[in-house]
């Protein structure tokens, strides 16, 4: 089932979403986002990001998808919001993006990160000019080795890019848990500010060994595909988030619960939820508002999940 279909089944909050109102405005005017520190810094970032893969491709052709595209940043910005992750092998989403943002003026407000992922020096720098071009060159804050492609080679190159001043971090992403033992050899051996996984409620593969591993070398860590590919709303299809949920963690829709039960694992930076829809952008960014669960929540949440989603 469509993560639409979804909303429309939840309870009154993500009811409120699909009528186009904006709880978070109406119930905060000034929204306060969660924010946590980047360990190689110290600089804070929202802990609700924004992701391009799939979602800004589709706007490079269709002209109410582009609208739909230009909404979403302009209200992630409105919201509050500044990381917004892209690659040059999403398509033209890297362009869209770059364009979208220089057509709202919005580029000093956002933390742009991009990927690199090809193989030898001179592919890579080819590929890094690109993305400096489409993305402004003054506002390239992270770039990142894409899933771990000719690693060796192009960490070189970023760390001459850094010296250099063309960028501000650096680091290597994976969204495979096949790539994992590969990661962390890499997350061992070399000082990265950032590393970026694949991380759900129903995939946790990453709490065992690359989380703790993170908060030990001192590494901040992006979440991509939290909802696993939309998996998750299928899932919950025609069950209503559990009350102690919404009472006590806010959590008025099933994305923010699931935003909300990796936020409260204290080696996440920041989730990428990919959209190109406003009310969700909307729906997820309300993750980033009000209380995360300690240990203990996240336990009894993960627990209700697998409960409701047992039964029949």
């Amino acid at each position: 089932m469509k993560r639409r279909a979804v909303l429309k089944l939840s309870v009154a909050g993500g009811a409120g979403l699909i009528l186009g109102v904006n709880p978070l405005r109406a119930a905060t005017p000034r929204l306060e986002l969660i924010r946590r520190p980047i360990p190689s810094s110290g600089e804070l970032l929202p802990v609700v990001g924004l992701g391009t893969a799939r979602t800004f491709e589709a706007a490079a052709a269709d002209a109410q998808e582009r609208a739909d595209i230009k909404e979403v940043v302009r209200q992630f910005v409105g919201l509050g919001g500044s990381l917004i992750d892209t690659a040059p092998s999403y398509g033209r989403a890297e362009q869209v993006l770059g364009e979208v943002v220089r057509e709202l003026g919005v580029a000093d407000r956002l933390f742009t990160a991009s990927k690199v992922g090809a193989t030898g020096r001179a592919e890579g720098l080819a590929m890094l000019e690109r993305s400096a071009e489409r993305l402004a060159p003054q506002n390239l804050d992270l770039m990142q080795v894409h899933n771990l492609t000719d690693v060796d080679t192009q960490l070189a190159t970023l760390r001459e890019w850094k010296a250099a001043g063309r960028i501000r971090y650096l680091g290597v992403t994976t969204s495979s848990d096949r790539q994992y033992p590969q990661l962390e050899a890499v997350m061992r051996r070399e000082t990265l500010d950032f590393v970026q996984l694949d991380y759900s409620i129903d995939n946790r593969g990453v709490e065992e060994r690359l989380l703790p591993l993170a908060q030990d070398r001192g590494m901040a860590v992006l979440v991509n595909l939290p909802f696993g590919r939309a998996r998750l709303f299928g899932r919950v299809a025609g069950r209503e988030v559990p009350a102690w949920a919404q009472q006590q963690l806010g959590t008025a829709t099933w994305a923010q619960y699931f935003l909300k039960f990796l936020l409260g694992h204290p080696a996440i930076t920041a989730v990428i939820p990919a959209t190109s829809d406003p009310k969700h952008l909307v729906d997820n960014m309300g993750a980033a508002v009000g209380k995360l669960p300690g240990e203990e929540l996240r336990t009894r949440m993960a627990d209700d999940f697998q409960r409701l989603t047992r039964q029949s």
